[in-house]
């Protein structure tokens, strides 16, 4: 599991609702998993060359835009709402064993 994120998982307590990358790891974490994060930095609103470490989001989603989130299964989930509403359906203890907390393939 892989969760492609900006500058980090940090809370942000001045960001009403705080922030989307933040909080689709919280999310993850509090479901039991423990994703590897590969963090891409830039700004989603920039264009493609400002945003080269952006390049492998934009080969799975064809956008720039963090959080997403590739599960064990390669289903590949955008928006921070998205990835908290995943998180929340399937907690890694139901996953039979098969995709335990701290497997981190992806």
């Amino acid at each position: 599991m892989r969760l492609y994120v900006c500058w980090g998982t940090f809370p942000t307590p001045w960001r009403p609702g705080g922030h989307p990358c933040g909080n689709a790891y919280t999310a993850l974490r509090e479901a039991g998993w423990d994703p590897e994060v590969k963090r891409v930095y830039g700004l989603g609103l920039l264009p493609d060359f400002m945003n080269r470490t952006r390049g492998e989001v934009r080969e799975l989603t064809g956008q720039n835009w963090v959080p997403v989130l590739v599960t064990d299964n390669r289903e590949t989930i955008s928006d921070s709402k998205r990835i908290v509403e995943w998180a929340r359906a399937h907690p890694a203890s139901a996953a039979g064993g098969t995709a335990a907390a701290g497997d981190k393939s992806a």
